[in-house]
């Protein structure tokens, strides 16, 4: 495939997966357009001329006229949902920009770092909003910590293992630093002294790491994800209900 088809990218905000889509993206200095969902408000358009199957993000388009809102993508357009799956489209028809690295050992190891994945955005959402005790968070940040190598990204080099982890990672930290969530002060503060405990020494080098890259630099917009963020729990406070 010819790295010079139109790319679109449907995201929103405040939603991880998008996000490391438009790391990879940026990693292989894609062009490509975004158009952005609000999940709290989502376009009736989007359901019926785009995603009608689960109306999700991200969902990726390639190929095909240049999309925008409220526009059905072209019949022979590729359109690729779940963000695991469109990290590894990018790696294929982006191969210079080594988003999985030509060893074959190492993209095993960058597949089962991703197989590995949802324990720990499972953790996330179970600690900060589903009342789940802090050791399964905590058990979820050992082992991906105890998956990282001694020094540098995932695997070593950066690839679509850092692309799929740090978004997860940036939101409970987020998090944590600004009581979001379903916890009382205490429980956050007892979190957060952990979590920036020497304990964690290498989970922080990694995070630092990855927030001086180029990339990250580019997508990850904290004041953004924080409004939206507070936007939602603002709406959980009048209704009950976060959507």
């Amino acid at each position: 495939m010819s790295d010079t088809q139109n790319i679109t990218l449907y995201a929103a905000v405040d939603s991880p997966y998008p996000e490391r889509v438009r790391l990879a993206l940026e990693q292989a200095g894609a062009k490509y357009n975004v158009i952005w969902i609000d999940l709290m408000n989502k376009p009736e358009w989007y359901k019926q001329k785009v995603y009608p199957s689960r109306a999700e993000v991200p969902f990726l388009v390639y190929g095909g006229p240049e999309l925008h809102p409220d526009e059905a993508p072209s019949p022979d357009s590729v359109k690729i949902p779940e963000s695991l799956v469109i990290l590894e489209f990018l790696a294929d028809i982006f191969p210079s920009a080594q988003l999985l690295p030509s060893d074959p050992a190492l993209r095993a190891r960058v597949r089962l770092f991703n197989a590995a994945e949802p324990s720990l955005a499972k953790a996330f959402v179970g600690f900060f909003f589903m009342g789940n005790p802090l050791d399964t968070l905590l058990s979820a940040l050992d082992d991906f910590q105890g998956r990282l190598p001694p020094t540098g990204f995932a695997v070593g080099e950066w690839s679509i293992a850092d692309a799929a982890a740090l978004p997860i990672l940036n939101r409970l930290l987020l998090c944590l630093r600004n009581g979001y969530g379903l916890l009382t002060p205490e429980a956050v503060k007892e979190a957060l002294d952990i979590v920036e405990s020497p304990r964690y020494a290498r989970l922080a080098k990694y995070v630092e790491d990855n927030l001086a890259r180029p990339n990250v630099q580019k997508v990850w917009n904290e004041a953004a994800v924080k409004e939206k963020f507070e936007a939602r729990m603002e709406l959980f406070r009048k209704t009950g209900a976060v959507h």
